[in-house]
């Protein structure tokens, strides 16, 4: 019987500067908007395989809509 095996997941996590929107009310921050047109410029890898910055940055900066983003840690 022949098996196969999927193909390992590149993966590169990086980061980059990008402008934001920030509302504060009453000393609270209330809405973040990441203007998400900006191109990606100078990314740093930080964390996985920073060999796959390159096609992955190029990849992010394709016209492709983001999947969703994620504020705070």
């Amino acid at each position: 019987m022949v098996q196969f095996s999927p193909a390992p997941i590149r993966r590169v996590v990086f980061q980059y500067f990008v402008p934001v929107h920030v509302e504060v009310e009453d000393g609270l921050v209330s809405r973040v908007t990441v203007i998400d047109e900006t191109p990606v410029r100078n990314p740093t890898v930080a964390d996985r395989d920073p060999e796959y910055l390159t096609q992955a940055a190029a990849a992010a900066d394709d016209g492709q809509s983001w999947p969703s983003w994620q504020f705070g840690y």
